[in-house]
């Protein structure tokens, strides 16, 4: 504004104008110095806002409410924002002068796997090196993929061995992969050699011990004259090579209406090396599968000849393995997602 404060002529147009160049400069200030100039000529003793409040009395007695009020509150306005400024004390040479655009950066942090990802990932490829394929299905199954086609009809008891969730009458959240076997040997011709890893649901309390989703690896192998030699040979070959070049297996009876003979696999602990600990129970043994040869009304129901081809199957809980494998007592630290956990793997 180039007219002089004192002067009677100033308007509440001139306060306006006065606003815009005062706010023009201050926008412009980079340093110390512009900071002090803009003081001196606006907020100092002598300065424009100040010289304001002494002119209100040369203006005509209807207008000087106004005008007094409005030069006030502009005097307020640039007195409060160059407090709070950032020059103030010159803290914009300090600035400058401590930074170093050569130091390093904030460090990023990385994320890893998790746990049962990474055993998962560990599982797959001791199977994938030795011929196997990975196969994948869908988590929302019929009742037939799901029951009926693995030799479980409605009225079967074996249905009770798990809860599950029900979305309809006849769709549900598969509560094993295995369905994913009868969809690869309807799709498939023999020999067929796969495994289905994927996250399965049952509604089951949860606890240390349980939870109503996990996680499974299943394995299935048609061809002509598979025996359970077979079966066994390669649940040994996978538990040396996951566990321990020494690790041994010890085969117990068991019951799936999907395979006939059925099976349990313990492997000898790797912790105590058989001997018996707080791991094991102090058995010497931990259970880590269930097995079988592939029940013949499952290979009718797929389109495959029992009388030519055989095979056997497989499932594998990978919580169970990971709990196992690293001493962890309570399966509901692999949901939580506590990072102080997760850290750890």
């Amino acid at each position: 504004m180039t007219s002089d404060p004192k002067s009677p002529s100033l308007s509440l147009d001139d306060l306006d104008r006065l606003r815009n160049e005062a706010e023009s400069e201050f926008s412009s200030i980079k340093n110390d110095a512009d900071a002090e100039t803009f003081r001196i000529k606006y907020l100092g003793k002598k300065g424009i806002l100040r010289e304001l409040v002494k002119a209100v009395r040369d203006i005509p007695a209807e207008s000087r409410p106004a005008f007094g009020s409005k030069a006030n509150e502009l005097r307020v306005h640039f007195e409060t924002r160059f407090e709070e400024a950032p020059w103030k004390a010159g803290a914009i040479e300090a600035e400058s002068a401590s930074f170093d655009p050569g130091l390093p950066g904030f460090p990023i942090l990385q994320g890893s796997l998790h746990p049962l990802t990474q055993i998962r990932n560990q599982i797959r490829d001791i199977f994938l090196s030795m011929g196997f394929t990975v196969s994948y299905g869908p988590e929302i199954e019929t009742d037939y993929y799901n029951f009926e086609a693995l030799n479980t009809p409605k009225h079967h008891p074996a249905r009770d061995m798990q809860d599950t969730f029900y979305i309809t009458e006849n769709h549900l959240l598969r509560t094993h992969t295995s369905p994913v076997q009868i969809r690869v040997m309807e799709s498939m011709k023999p020999p067929i050699r796969s495994i289905m890893p994927g996250r399965v649901y049952r509604n089951e309390e949860i606890s240390s011990r349980s939870y109503c989703l996990f996680h499974q690896i299943e394995g299935l192998y048609v061809d002509e004259n598979v025996s359970f030699a077979d079966l066994k040979g390669t649940l040994l070959a996978f538990s040396r090579r996951f566990f321990d070049e020494k690790t041994k297996i010890k085969i117990r009876p068991s019951f799936f209406p999907f395979t006939e003979p059925s099976v349990e696999i313990d492997v000898e602990c790797f912790l105590c090396k058989g001997s018996g600990c707080s791991l094991c129970k102090h058995s010497g043994w931990l259970e880590v599968l269930g097995a079988g040869m592939v029940h013949p009304n499952v290979l009718r129901n797929c389109g495959v000849d029992p009388e030519i081809y055989s095979g056997f199957a497989f499932g594998i809980g990978i919580e169970r393995i990971a709990l196992l494998k690293y001493g962890i007592e309570d399966i509901r630290l692999f949901y939580e997602n506590d990072v102080r956990f997760l850290k750890q793997f």
